[in-house]
């Protein structure tokens, strides 16, 4: 698949992704400002509704004690002057004639008439001053009467459930009475150092002089809103989910992209490499059946070292083929351990390889400080490790100046064994130390396009070391050159066993 069609199709998803998780998101913060517009008002029509009981159950309290005061008088008034019924309208009696009545019954049903119409007056002006005693009353005397008999606590908590249930809200709460923000008294779970947007509050018995609040407050108010949204909450982890799941194939879609482009340029330059010594071996074959040339000692003996240079860069090269199956098979038992003795074959390394650095006018030497150097490793394999980091010690060299290359060995507490491999090439920056050791990964070389490799190199160092129970570091400072330290933990003689 091209490059080109894995970006389309990643900025695509990535654009889908994008929008559904912004319209989930925009979907789950519209539910929940409107489930709590809905909690608010709901509330706040609890609260009212609750102010608005106290304040009728305040004028009940008045037209009560009103009526009992009314009812402690005696009633002495005198008989009323209105006419009867009787007396309007007489039954007859049995046997007797009804009595003659000089008035006209006109002028009796007037009188009657304007009788009830000043009874029904002075009643009402009788209500009406009752009434005015009572708002009076409610006005003057409510004010002095205590906050607790007015609006009790236990009254409160009861219509204010009451209320919240009429409204759809079964939740929990707390409450306090406050005058002038001061609380007068409130439930033992109330907390006054909450937020204030968590706290709703209404004045009680507005309409006198004094300035009570009943503010109440919800804890679980957010599980409340939260749990009429909670269905969203896992499609849209899952989104997540995916999302994360798309990133990681698109990573390994590029890494693995990456890497059959370097498989692809490794066998295409490991083709040339493996040309070059090939045809050299051919061509110095082809010298020996010459007469002349078997008759010159001194010309033999040139070509044998030839051809023996150019076996060791070829096998070298069929080295690197073996450093990628490395890398493919994670599993070691394709590892040959077998005890080695380190300082033989990094001498061995250094006379090989030596020809390479005087070729490039510098110079390579090996000094040995180590007394044990005997260790438990893949020959082949720690043969490689010393060959990458000689080859890394050249290839990224100082073309100002002459090289020198050193490689020292000692042994530290009889115990490990430690290898230094010290150059003055052109050195690395402290961003680059930190990730040598990575797969893939190469040190920028500025202009210099001479530098091949495919950072592989150091990885398969790093590992090889993990591998063998040691450890590597690096110092490095630009421009003046870096030097790698190697230890290993030594292995005991074959006579050294424990009995």
């Amino acid at each position: 698949m091209k490059k080109s069609i894995i970006w389309l199709l990643t900025i695509v998803m990535g654009i889908t992704f994008s929008a559904l998780l912004y319209f989930q998101i925009t979907y789950l913060e519209n539910m929940v400002k409107m489930r709590e517009s809905q909690f608010s008002e709901g509330v706040m029509r609890s609260i009212y509704g609750t102010a608005g009981l106290l304040e009728r159950r305040e004028t009940m309290h008045f037209l009560e004690q009103d009526i009992k005061m009314l009812n402690s008088y005696d009633d002495n008034d005198e008989g009323s002057e209105f006419l009867t019924t009787e007396e309007l309208f007489p039954i007859p009696q049995p046997g007797k004639k009804p009595a003659i009545s000089f008035r006209h019954p006109t002028d009796k049903i007037e009188k009657r008439y304007q009788q009830l119409q000043e009874a029904i007056w002075e009643q009402y002006v009788y209500q009406r001053g009752l009434l005015n005693e009572v708002i009076l009353s409610i006005l003057y005397d409510g004010a002095r009467r205590p906050v607790l008999e007015r609006a009790d606590a236990d009254t409160i908590r009861k219509v204010l459930t009451v209320e919240l249930a009429n409204n759809g809200l079964d939740v929990p709460f707390s409450f306090a009475v406050t005058d002038n923000n001061t609380i007068i008294y409130s439930t033992p779970d109330y907390d006054p150092d909450i937020a204030e947007k968590h706290i709703y509050s209404a004045r009680i018995f507005p309409n006198s002089s004094t300035h009570y609040e009943l503010k109440v407050e919800f804890p679980t108010k957010a599980n409340y809103i939260y749990s009429s949204v909670r269905f969203v909450i896992p499609t849209l982890a899952l989104t997540i989910l995916l999302l994360a799941i798309f990133i990681f194939t698109m990573i390994l879609a590029f890494r693995q992209k990456k890497i059959g482009e370097m498989k692809t340029d490794f066998i295409n330059n490991m083709t040339h490499e493996l040309k070059t010594p090939i045809s050299t071996i051919s061509l110095a074959a082809q010298m020996l059946n010459d007469d002349s040339v078997r008759k010159s000692p001194e010309t033999l003996h040139h070509i044998s070292e030839v051809i023996n240079t150019e076996s060791k860069r070829l096998r070298f090269q069929v080295e690197k083929v073996l450093q990628m199956s490395v890398f493919e098979n994670n599993s070691n038992s394709a590892l040959n351990f077998k005890l080695v003795d380190a300082n033989k074959t990094i001498a061995s390394v250094v006379s090989t390889f030596k020809l390479k650095v005087e070729r490039f006018g510098g110079s390579l030497s090996f000094i040995n400080d180590a007394d044990e150097a005997l260790v438990y490793v893949d020959e082949m394999q720690f043969t490689n490790v010393i060959f990458n980091l000689l080859d890394n010690a050249v290839k990224y060299r100082n073309e100002d100046v002459e090289q020198e290359l050193t490689v020292k060995t000692s042994d530290i507490d009889g115990n490990r064994l430690r290898i230094q491999i010290r150059d003055n090439g052109i050195g690395m920056k402290k961003e680059d130390l930190k990730k040598i050791f990575e797969k893939f990964y190469r040190v920028h070389t500025g202009n210099r396009h001479d530098v091949k490799g495919f950072g592989l190199g150091l990885a398969y160092v790093h590992r090889m070391v993990t591998v063998f129970n040691g450890t590597i570091s690096v110092e490095s400072e630009l421009g003046k050159g870096s030097e790698f330290t190697i230890e290993l933990p030594l292995a005991k003689k074959p006579d050294e066993d424990e009995d």
